[in-house]
């Protein structure tokens, strides 16, 4: 067995915990900080400071020959069980060896009313809770297949500055063997399914990737109080999405900060790293290998943008790979049945938030162009090939974009009414706006699938070709009507773009300075707006609502829900 096949000690223990929280971290190397994690840091920064036997010896000639060594950060592996782990502290006493594992929280706790032996009438008892058992017992044979005898081991409680002591006897061995042979298994087969109302999701940072009640709910054959999805998810970013339009810029980083600097070295704007999402330079900003080493790091994704607003390319981090979902996408995306049925649920949707902007918003909206975007859904949940899903979709993308011009108020309205949709170039300032909002749109759709661990380049209903996102522009599909149609109607009809936001060239229309700053603006809140989703029925932002449906893409890849269905608004 080779060092890349031996399991962590703690991902087996978490593994008892939960089988799905044990595959996302060992087989996906998806890793998400917490409170509990970033508090579980702060305890074990003493304590897992690294030394050695002879260093804790010294330091006094009358000390205690009767006192154990102890060694802190201590390595061990075993090729027989195949694991490897890193002890908190081993006490050793000659050859024989306690070990020591530091946990943040409280022991478990149970009444004595349970008829558990040694407990007192009306008090708790108190025990450690069954992973961090499984854990010390690993340890203690790790220590054993050293030439040490392990007798007991210690776990020690920083909330209530409890140690407990954990009896090694062969039941606990024998259960700690088991753990690993449950923990291969999950790691060589499928996804586990996740767990059904389990109160431990609440707290669980990876709750978002593994999405247990939403899954749990779209595989049921009926919706019932017990599947009902709880509201745990984030309903919106709490950083900053910084958009860098001054040119030339210089980004750097200092002392924790993002600064932004003009070509003077003159400071335009300083973010703390720590609260930044996402980082948008359009033009010509200069980034500091300091500043992409550190972005890189805390896995926020950069984009690179002309001038004009085109997406020229993203800084991928490399953490967003798995091989488990990749080849799902690329296998599963060789069956025509499966693409159709991804297609067809994402111009449905699609269609139908066309359909809702333009009775919203028309005020003389002929009655017949409901109808006929109406008509085209059902054509399209009809069709047979791919080919004449595409048709459905043109003739509704025809029939939108001909009376799209209604939305909008002013002279504007009828200039994007003579041109049409245009966007290489963009003639006029609606489509101009059209144009920025679907590259920042696609921005975020490609962060989001690289959240979900799905390539962005390999797509189903838009053809894959060299340096196009296609999965992206799938994705946003269903939702340029919802933001990028929805923030131009906004920013036209309150008053906020107006013709002098625009310089008109031969290169076509393009927004200014201001004009970028207003339709950013305008953009942001959009993306902060919270919607309702017609299945889940709680609330997340936009930029939320993205991430959950890539997520739940993944999810019917690797076949852990039937059917999909994507955010419509009425």
């Amino acid at each position: 067995m080779t060092d890349q096949e031996l399991l962590p000690i703690r991902n087996i223990a978490e593994h008892a915990y939960c089988p799905r929280l044990f595959y996302f971290v060992q087989v996906e190397g998806i890793m998400v900080p917490s409170e509990d994690t970033e508090q579980g840091r702060a305890v074990h920064t003493r304590v897992n400071r690294p030394s050695s036997a002879r260093a804790d010896k010294a330091g006094s000639d009358d000390r205690d020959p009767d006192e154990p060594v102890r060694v802190r950060t201590l390595a061990l592996s075993s090729e027989t069980m195949g694991i490897t782990g890193v002890l908190d502290l081993a006490e050793i006493s000659g050859r024989a060896a306690v070990p020591v594992e530091y946990r943040k929280g409280r022991p478990r706790k149970t009444s004595s009313s349970l008829d558990i032996p040694n407990g007192a009438d009306g008090q708790d008892i108190v025990e450690p809770w069954p992973s961090d058992r499984i854990q010390v017992a690993l340890q203690a044979m790790l220590l054993e297949e050293g030439g040490y005898t392990v007798e007991h081991a210690i776990i020690y409680y920083a909330s209530e500055k409890r140690r407990l002591k954990v009896v090694v006897d062969h039941t606990l061995r024998e259960e700690a063997l088991a753990a690993i042979a449950a923990a291969r298994l999950t790691h060589q087969g499928t996804r586990p399914l996740p767990l059904l109302n389990d109160p431990r999701c609440v707290r669980c940072s990876l709750q978002p990737h593994c999405l247990p009640d939403e899954i749990r709910l779209q595989r049921a054959t009926e919706r019932t109080e017990e599947l009902t999805p709880r509201k745990i998810w984030p309903p919106r970013d709490e950083g900053f999405h910084v958009v860098v339009q001054t040119s030339p810029a210089r980004i750097g980083i200092r002392g924790g900060e993002l600064r932004v600097s003009d070509d003077q070295g003159k400071s335009v704007k300083e973010v703390p790293l720590a609260n930044v999402e996402s980082i948008s330079i359009l033009g010509y900003g200069q980034l500091s290998t300091q500043a992409l080493h550190a972005l890189a790091e805390r896995r926020i994704p950069t984009a690179f943008l002309s001038s004009a607003g085109r997406l020229i390319g993203l800084m991928d981090p490399l953490d967003s790979v798995s091989a488990v979902i990749r080849r799902c996408q690329v296998l599963e995306f060789e069956k025509p049945e499966r693409v159709l049925a991804l297609v067809r649920a994402l111009i449905i949707a699609k269609i139908s938030n066309q359909r809702t902007l333009l009775m919203r918003n028309h005020a003389s909206l002929p009655a017949d162009v409901g109808k006929h975007l109406a008509g085209l859904m059902r054509h399209v949940s009809a069709a047979d090939s791919l080919e004449a899903i595409r048709g459905y979709e043109g003739q509704a993308a025809a029939t939108y974009f001909r009376h799209f011009a209604g939305v909008f108020r002013g002279s504007m309205a009828e200039e994007f009414s003579a041109n049409g949709r245009k966007r290489r170039p963009p003639p006029d300032p609606i489509n101009s706006c059209l144009s920025m909002a679907y590259t920042m749109l696609a921005h975020e759709c490609v962060a989001a699938l690289r959240l979900a661990r799905l390539e962005p380049s390999i797509g189903a209903f838009h053809v894959s070709r060299p340096g196009r996102p296609a999965m992206a522009l799938d994705l946003m599909e269903p939702f340029r009507p919802l933001i990028g149609d929805s923030v131009a109607v906004t920013l036209f009809n309150r008053g906020e773009l107006r013709e002098g936001h625009f310089s008109r060239t031969s290169a076509g229309c393009m927004l200014t300075d201001a004009g970028r700053k207003a339709f950013f603006n305008a953009y942001g809140r959009r993306m902060n707006t919270d919607v309702t989703h017609p299945v889940f029925d709680y609330r997340l932002c936009y930029r939320r609502m993205l991430v959950l449906h890539a997520r739940m893409i993944a999810a019917w890849l690797v076949g852990e829900i039937p059917d999909l269905s994507f955010l419509t608004t009425r």
